[in-house]
């Protein structure tokens, strides 16, 4: 299954430069969230193929305009041709505003999804809008990923971890692909094209 993930930036690939075709292959879309609304119902209608979302910090516009035609999944397990995705967006809390929370807020999110985790028997891939802790964060407090997401890691060994949030042009350290035990890790900016069955994406990731 060929994979889309977007987040952070709109592609220019895409939205500026689209043309008939660029979207033929593509069987899932999945946002890591801080994108305009408008992009993510433009892959949707452009693609024909499910666009699933979690909200990036800075989406509290999603309340006015909801990306149409996107199905939102922020902590629930959605399952499409038998992937279960789960979903839990936002970023460490780090002043008001809304989709922020603190260690403790975002794990009490994941005690509440255990009991959907369970019925479904885990989880394939978890999607976030933030890193997990010292995997791919920011050391300042606004890009600092959870504890928590690694604590998931840990437990269901998810085939992917995909987020956002930390820029890959905010410097050489921020990298596309990373490993944390059996998971891999994926992070979306801006887009990435992966295939699910791939046991080696790190070599064909684009």
């Amino acid at each position: 299954m060929k994979i889309l993930v977007v987040g952070d930036e709109e592609s220019k690939y895409y939205w500026d430069f689209y043309e008939r075709g660029k979207l033929d292959g593509i069987d899932l879309i999945l946002s890591c969230g801080d994108l305009h609304p408008h992009y993510l119902s433009f892959l949707a209608t452009f693609s024909n193929v499910p666009v699933l979302y979690v909200h990036g910090n800075h989406d509290d516009k999603y309340e006015r305009i909801p990306p149409e035609g996107c199905i939102c999944i922020e902590d629930q397990i959605y399952v499409h041709e038998g992937i279960r995705i789960l979903g839990l967006g936002g970023s460490m809390r780090y002043r008001d505003g809304a989709h922020q929370y603190t260690e403790k807020q975002m794990s009490r999110r994941v005690t509440k999804l255990k009991p959907k985790i369970w019925m479904k028997g885990g989880f394939d891939i978890l999607l976030t809008h933030a890193p997990a802790f010292q995997i791919n964060d920011g050391r300042d407090l606004p890009h600092q990923g959870f504890q928590v997401f690694r604590s998931l890691m840990d437990k269901y060994k998810p085939k992917y971890f995909l987020h956002g949030h930390v820029h890959m042009s905010y410097g050489r350290q921020y990298k596309r692909y990373d490993k944390y035990e059996d998971t891999h890790i994926i992070n979306a900016y801006e887009r990435c094209l992966f295939d699910f069955e791939d046991d080696n994406p790190k070599e064909h990731i684009r």
